[in-house]
């Protein structure tokens, strides 16, 4: 079958891939899931072992991977990341920007280090991600596909969320406005906004605070980390082709009549 019929399909075979925070959680089952459309996997992250874990996967299961440790919060690793991308495997089609943090707490006993801290990595090291992202896939002139981790949070509202919601708020409005920058260059650009999800980062909260939201879902249940990263790799196929500057949930139906 020919190149152009496999991406057709929604294969990414032959293409290069890279996912920040790729070693647990949404990252990891991205990673995975990239694989076996047949990318080529590039998993980033801090945790040198969780990454070397994931291509582990990957490559046992005859897919290609490579794990890079970068902190996307620091301007001089988020450059040097992309560079190695595309010196090793000469290309970059796709990338899941998700690597996050959190600071959560009643706006009384938060500091402006805390504040700081969580915008230096969800908005300012996603938008150092996109900008060298970019670059190097104007550059290449293939084009391709960023996704980016934003959260129910950002158009919902909860208890103690008001700094990682309003970071995620700001992800949600800066790729509409990127879009339109990069869209005649063949490049699209869309978040993926999960709710409650189990993962490593939500191992610590109650089972009964599963049990409530996955209440309030539509599909009655939280979501499992595929769920979300099957969506993030899936706006990175040709099947979503026309799909940019979007927002897209992936909460179950929780939010249908506002998160609560």
């Amino acid at each position: 079958m020919a190149e152009n019929q496999l991406n057709e399909a929604g294969s990414l075979a032959g293409k290069v891939a890279l996912v920040t925070g790729g070693g647990t959680g949404i990252g990891r089952a991205a990673a995975l899931s990239f694989a076996k459309k047949g990318a080529t996997v590039v998993a980033a992250g801090r945790r040198q072992a969780a990454l070397n874990a994931v291509v582990g996967e990957i490559e046992s299961a005859g897919g290609k991977a490579a794990a890079i440790t970068a902190d996307i919060s620091k301007e001089n690793e988020v450059t040097a990341l992309i560079k190695a991308v595309v010196e090793r495997f000469g290309r970059l089609d796709a990338a899941f920007n998700n690597a996050a943090t959190t600071g959560n707490g009643p706006i009384e006993t938060l500091t402006t280090e805390v504040f700081d801290s969580v915008f230096a990595t969800n908005v300012r090291g996603v938008w150092m991600l996109i900008q060298q992202e970019i670059i190097a896939m104007r550059t290449l002139g293939n084009g391709g596909a960023i996704v980016n981790t934003s959260s129910i949070a950002a158009t919902g509202g909860n208890v103690g969320l008001s700094i990682y919601g309003a970071s995620k708020g700001a992800l949600d409005a800066m790729i509409r406005h990127i879009a339109l920058e990069v869209g005649s260059d063949g490049i699209r650009i869309n978040n993926v906004s999960p709710g409650l999800t189990r993962t490593p980062m939500t191992a610590d909260f109650p089972e009964e605070a599963f049990a409530v939201v996955g209440g309030h879902a539509a599909l009655k249940r939280v979501a499992e980390a595929d769920d979300v990263g099957d969506v993030a790799v899936w706006l990175c196929t040709n099947e979503a082709r026309f799909v940019t500057g979007q927002s897209i949930l992936a909460d179950g139906g929780y939010n249908i009549a506002g998160m609560r």
